[in-house]
């Protein structure tokens, strides 16, 4: 599965930007040359994009990003730019490729205590990138702490100083950045909270290193958007017909709970498959039917019932947990779902019924998986950060791990896809391959969108999408109905976006 997964979309740890860096290099680029490209994109970034700046200050640091740093400061002054550079450690320290740029700088330069934000109209982070291990403390830290507090827009190399490449955490203290230069390929601390908010704008710049690298690389970790599932996705093709487009079902709550249902359903039939039933009890029939028109309605009483419902082998992709109750018969249905070898996104009260019997439902995804002929996961969660918690508690708690990691190996263990939610959601394989999204409003913080989710998705998993891609696709789609609609969303406004969504990507 991971051999498909498209290099474009690739995000590239520090250790694999590393290893990139050094097959380039092997290859036949010097290493100063590429440091060279890199300060060019800065420079080019602080001219275009800060204009009028006034005047620059480039703060420089011990490694490479201060050797961009010192670069950077060369070209803006040879383009007419009032420049001043600060030092965090004297040049003499300085070793490789970050000691040839900072020998080429013969312009003003200070010792970092000496830095005032408020004197310029433009602040160049050249501090420390990607690969930083360790909290900033002492006079770094006081130096991010008055950078922060000032008005002067900043402009930082790599990624803001004190956030990890990998985790996206802030080491201590951590700058805020208007806007960020990155080389080649996006890291996870890019698009991971808290450093996707610090990072502002992220640029990605080509210096030059060749795509092949990542063949040997051979990276599992993406950033979610078309190139990574476009090649995957079903869509409607002019000789088909809605059989060839999947049947999805919903499962309902009762009477006084069905409105998430018929949201889900609507969701998964402007998402694009065929045919969408809401399988419901029979206290809330006339409850659903008073709402329902191109979604089909049916009775479902309890798991015998069901049964009955599943000799129908069209119905291949089903939602359960959006209003539908916590108890038993969550749990019922999803084994009967998933021993009949059809796809589950489970969700909301879905994912609540098996806080206790944990090991029963990863027991019961390992076997779906099986029963999929080509061994897909059939199981896709959609928990929310409280719900993850029930079913993984100590990785919900495990402070050493990332979000990432966390969504890795939720996934491994109950042999699912999973979508950990959030601003910046994670949806990872068992495989180990994950995605990190970067589309969506902070108005889809509102009741009701998990729910247009869970539809999104099945709708997906409905025209025989794999898991893994109909699940990224699900949540991008989600995300930029989300951007189309704008401020004031409601849950019932996204799937009426779902048209705009689909012109953009089939354009």
């Amino acid at each position: 599965m991971a051999q498909n997964r498209a290099l474009d979309a690739a995000l590239l740890t520090p250790m694999e930007m590393g290893a990139a860096d050094r097959g380039t290099i092997s290859a036949g680029t010097l290493g100063i040359v590429l440091m060279e490209r890199a300060a060019a994109a800065v420079a080019k970034s602080a001219m275009e994009r800060f204009e009028p700046a006034g005047r620059i200050a480039l703060l420089a640091g011990p490694g490479n990003n201060g050797g961009d740093a010192y670069a950077a400061a060369v070209i803006l002054r040879q383009a007419g730019r009032d420049v001043a550079l600060f030092q965090l450690t004297p040049p003499m320290t300085l070793s490789g490729d970050a000691a040839i740029a900072a020998a080429a700088y013969h312009g003003p330069a200070e010792a970092l205590p000496a830095f005032r934000p408020d004197e310029f109209g433009l602040v160049v982070d050249g501090l420390f990138g990607a690969g930083l291990s360790r909290p900033l403390e002492g006079e770094v830290a006081e130096t991010v702490a008055r950078l922060n507090a000032a008005a002067t827009p900043v402009l930082a190399i790599d990624l803001p100083s004190g956030i990890s490449g990998t985790s996206g955490a802030v080491l201590g203290a951590a700058v805020e950045a208007d806007a960020t230069v990155t080389f080649f390929r996006k890291k996870p601390g890019h698009l991971l909270e808290p450093g996707r908010s610090h990072c502002g704008e992220t640029i990605v710049a080509d210096i030059g290193i060749p795509t092949n690298v990542l063949e040997e690389i051979a990276p599992k970790t993406f950033e979610n958007r078309p190139a990574l599932w476009r090649s995957a996705l079903v869509l409607p093709s002019e000789a088909g017909h809605k059989y060839d487009r999947g049947h999805a079902v919903v499962f309902s709550g009762s009477a006084s709970q069905t409105g998430a249902a018929r949201m889900a359903a609507t969701a998964a039939l402007r998402a694009g498959a065929g045919l969408v039933t809401v399988f419901s009890p029979a206290n809330a029939i006339l409850v659903n039917a008073a709402h329902l028109t191109a979604v089909m309605l049916k009775r479902c009483g309890d798991a015998a019932e069901l049964q009955e419902r599943l000799a129908d082998v069209r119905l291949n992709a089903f939602v359960l947990g959006p209003g539908f109750g916590a108890g038993e018969g969550a749990r019922a249905y999803a084994a009967a779902v998933l021993a009949a070898g059809r796809r589950l996104v489970l969700d909301a009260d879905g994912i609540t019924a098996f806080q206790d019997e944990k090991e029963a439902l990863f027991e019961i995804a390992r076997e779906a998986a099986f029963k999929q002929t080509d061994g897909e996961p059939a199981l896709v969660l959609t928990p929310h950060a409280g719900e993850f918690k029930r079913l993984f508690p100590d990785l919900a708690e495990a402070g050493d791990l990332s979000k990432l990691d966390r969504a890795r190996q939720a996934a491994a263990r109950s042999n699912a896809v999973v979508v950990l939610k959030g601003r910046d959601t994670v949806i990872a394989a068992p495989d180990g391959c994950a995605a990190i999204n970067a589309s969506g409003t902070s108005w889809l913080a509102t009741a009701g969108t998990g729910d247009v989710l869970t539809g999104i998705i099945a709708a997906q998993l409905a025209q025989r999408t794999p898991s893994f891609e109909a699940a990224a696709a699900g949540v991008w789609m989600h995300g930029k109905a989300a951007e189309a609609f704008g401020p004031g969303l409601i849950a019932e406004d996204l799937p009426n976006m779902l048209p705009k969504v689909f012109a953009e990507l089939c354009g």
